[in-house]
């Protein structure tokens, strides 16, 4: 089982792609893993916060400030001037300016340590970043969502905030507790990334529900939509990369890859539904980050 777990995780990549193909094909697969969800990314942080421990974690105190900047620029300052330039352009209040509003407000998804190590490059900031985004977004998320138009209130969005908040917090510390000091065989290590590994696969396909009924309903809203979330999602990895001044930094990750999905259960669904599509559609490149960004930023280091 270990050996059969250190191959997968070793190969963890195709895990993804299996992932996204299942929850493309198999609509009533992913409509049967869409309430598991948030048990199965509970249990996918647990393994990432348990491989990685929390030493490495938590670093220097000025790991902690740097990542705290980070975290600022990234769900703060970011979305507040795309949301200026919206407003300028006449766009905020369209589906794609208010995606791409929430995107950005939103802190890294939990599977970001996970891609780093897929990537060969450093997992711990990005841990460090899925920490610290998740605990001040209830915070950070107040000013951008006041000045977007499409909002009536804020009350669900820092409910679902803290809920999450509350879910890292007893998640990673469960994980930290049992890790304690101990380090990791490489064999255990393989291993927990294969587990890690197919977890991702898992998770991805209850996301997908909604892409895959589209695929014969509204394929041209489909077809827009992703080429939108692939721009989107790579082209801000690209621009974090490569204003980055620390090498082999799983930073970057981060800036594409958001728990956009946290918006569903703390926005109304009159706009929530709006963006289904674009949240399935933004499952793609998330999962595609490993294999597509790994080669693109490996040309750029």
């Amino acid at each position: 089982m270990i050996q059969t777990l250190g191959f997968v995780g070793r190969h963890g990549r195709w895990s993804l792609v299996v992932g996204l193909l299942a929850g493309l094909t198999l609509p009533g697969l992913a409509a049967t893993m869409k309430p598991w969800l948030p048990h199965l990314i509970a249990a996918l942080l647990f393994v990432s916060a348990y491989r990685i421990g929390p030493q490495a974690t938590l670093g220097s105190q000025v790991d902690v400030q740097q990542s705290f900047l980070r975290v600022l620029v990234y769900q703060l300052a970011a979305p507040l001037l795309a949301l200026g330039a919206l407003h300028l352009t006449g766009y905020a209040t369209t589906p794609a300016g208010i995606a791409v509003v929430l995107v950005l407000a939103a802190p890294s998804v939990t599977g970001a340590p996970n891609f780093a190590i897929m990537m060969g490059r450093d997992p711990t900031r990005a841990m460090r970043l899925l920490l610290l985004g998740t605990a001040v977004f209830p915070l950070t998320v107040v000013p951008v969502l006041s000045f977007l138009p499409a909002i009536p209130t804020m009350g669900d969005v820092l409910t679902g905030a803290l809920r999450l908040l509350a879910v890292i917090a007893l998640t990673v510390g469960a994980a930290f507790l049992l890790r304690g000091k101990r380090p990791l065989a490489p064999p255990a290590r393989d291993a927990i990334d294969g587990v890690a590994a197919i977890l991702l696969a898992v998770v991805v396909i209850g996301l997908m529900s909604a892409v895959g009924p589209a695929i014969f309903e509204r394929p041209h809203a489909l077809i827009a939509w992703l080429g939108f979330a692939c721009a989107l999602n790579f082209g801000l990895q690209l621009i974090a990369h490569r204003l980055d001044p620390v090498p082999n930094s799983g930073t970057a990750i981060v800036a594409g890859n958001r728990n956009i999905a946290l918006f569903l259960v703390a926005l109304p669904p009159e706009l929530t539904d709006r963006l289904l599509l674009f949240i399935g559609c933004y499952q793609i490149p998330m999962y595609l980050t490993p294999l597509v960004m790994a080669r693109l930023m490996r040309s750029d280091d």
